[in-house]
């Protein structure tokens, strides 16, 4: 392991003295041929349950600041790859392929051409495998349980099936080697490119960034815009005029970087004020943690973009013009604000939702009695539908235990007492050809990599249907809460 570790530690030396050298920079004022990108704003760092490998902050950094310059010329883009003739031309004759695929296909050429690359010192520091959904066994989906979910991952892995295929007679052409040609490398390159790319404005796949897709994710949060020094003041010294001048320059820059033309870069700014040694995180967009797993391969914690879906009566879905995506349950239990609208109106009877209709949608009580029915309606669909699953919360919680100690090297826990997890794991043994007797003497070291990969995952497919069960069991809580408030307000 410290083998791996002194290797690993050497080539992220390696790429950002390249980069240094090509003009990635996290200072405003870089000089020419640095050892090293990075030192004056930022640092590579381990951040262990947090994201692991990332950046942090090399001193205190002032939101809205510049934190990284990366020049045009290093980005990896589609353009970029294309300026070899031979590339382009061959890339001319399928124009059929989607700007992703193309990108896919540039990403493997730089790959096949080895050191010889512009890009090798990047490229060898990319992750050798992945664990979004693309890359889901059957069991591993299975895990999941929600069929919106199984959905999902399912089709992730047959349009990574697809676009290879749609692809492939592109590769052979550009004749490079023949691993490269292999489903296993196109679902590398292809969730290289969901994972990792950036958005510019010339190419809707986006770029391959050096260095800059070091940062980890950070949901985003309105709570940073009023980190912002000037607000501060401004409502210090209760001055309305100043307060709203201070808030619209700030949200000015409330994106976390993009491509600017002035500078021929891609620029990445501090979203929030850091302290010296803090992780440096970057927000991508707001997205629920399936979403997450699907496209970067983990979760969050703690996502306040999350989100569970519970099923309705067909009526109640028929009832307004509102998206059935808007229809949904909170991280914290709560129903979202177009769910009690919707619920609300069901509950009314037909002849007077027209005249209810404003009281609704300001998001107001109709009545006592017509409240109670929704949160009685809400609480019992919430119970019935954590009976369903084959696990319970408890189960998921355990399964969840046992896994985490057999990746610290400890044997697997005796699941006799718990049948549906039990049959979880004999299951998983099964996919991988492995002998559930011998559970209680496998070493996970001593496994292979294929394995220890689906651990991986299988544990990501637990903890994302236990997150999903938790907001629907703390919907059912809340609703009993409400239940009781309203029934002694309407005694007294």
């Amino acid at each position: 392991m410290a083998g791996e570790e002194e290797k690993t530690m050497a080539g992220v030396k390696a790429l950002l003295s390249w980069a240094a050298v090509i003009g990635i920079s996290d200072s405003h004022s870089p000089k020419s041929l640095l050892s090293s990108c990075l030192g004056h704003s930022l640092y590579v760092s381990d951040f262990p349950g947090a994201g692991g490998r990332g950046l942090g902050a090399a001193r205190e950094l002032r939101r809205g600041e510049m934190v990284l310059s990366v020049p045009k010329v290093a980005l990896l883009t589609t353009e970029s790859v294309l300026l070899d003739p031979k590339t382009s031309s061959l890339m001319e004759r399928h124009k059929h392929l989607s700007p992703v695929q193309r990108l896919i296909v540039c990403l493997l050429v730089e790959v096949d051409k080895g050191r010889s690359s512009k890009w090798y010192p990047y490229l060898s520091q990319l992750p050798r495998d992945y664990t979004t959904l693309s890359n889901f066994t059957v069991t591993e989906i299975k895990s999941l349980q929600v069929d919106d979910a199984i959905w999902v991952a399912e089709k992730a892995a047959e349009k990574s099936k697809s676009d290879w295929n749609g692809s492939l007679s592109l590769l052979k052409e550009l004749d490079i080697k023949p691993q490269l040609l292999k489903f296993k490398s196109w679902l590398w390159a292809s969730q290289t490119v969901s994972s990792r790319t950036l958005h510019i404005p010339w190419d809707e796949a986006g770029c391959l960034c050096p260095v800059g897709d070091l940062f980890n994710y950070d949901a985003p949060d309105d709570s940073v815009l009023y980190e912002n020094d000037e607000i501060e003041v401004a409502l210090k010294s209760c001055s309305l005029k100043s307060t709203i001048e201070a808030v619209n320059t700030s949200t000015e820059s409330l994106t976390d970087g993009g491509y600017e033309e002035s500078s021929s870069s891609y620029c990445l700014y501090a979203r929030r004020r850091y302290k010296q040694g803090d992780q440096v995180l970057l927000s991508y967009g707001t997205y629920t943690n399936l979403e997450l797993l699907e496209h970067y391969g983990f979760l969050l914690p703690q996502n306040p973009n999350d989100k569970a879906f519970i099923k309705l009566d067909p009526d109640m879905y028929k009832i307004t013009s509102w998206t059935n995506e808007s229809l949904y349950i909170q991280p914290d239990g709560t129903p979202s604000f177009v769910l009690m609208c919707a619920l609300r109106l069901w509950a009314t009877p037909v002849s007077c939702r027209k005249s209810c209709m404003q009281l609704v949608i300001t998001g107001s009580q109709i009545s006592v009695q017509n409240e109670l029915q929704v949160l009685n309606w809400l609480a019992k669909r919430c119970y019935e539908t954590l009976w369903d699953f084959p696990t319970t919360i408890k189960e998921d919680k355990i399964l969840v235990t046992g896994i985490d100690k057999f990746q610290k090297g400890t044997a697997w826990m005796d699941f006799s007492d718990f049948g549906p997890v039990l049959q979880e794991l004999k299951n998983f043994f099964e996919e991988h050809n492995l002998k559930f007797e011998d559970s209680k003497n496998l070493v996970l070291d001593e496994m292979p990599i294929r394995v220890r990969k689906s651990v991986e995952r299988w544990r990501l497919a637990i903890e994302w249907r236990l997150g999903y069960k938790n907001m629907i069991y703390k919907c059912f809580c809340y609703c009993k809460e409400k239940i009781d408030e309203l029934s002694s307000c309407s005694k007294s």
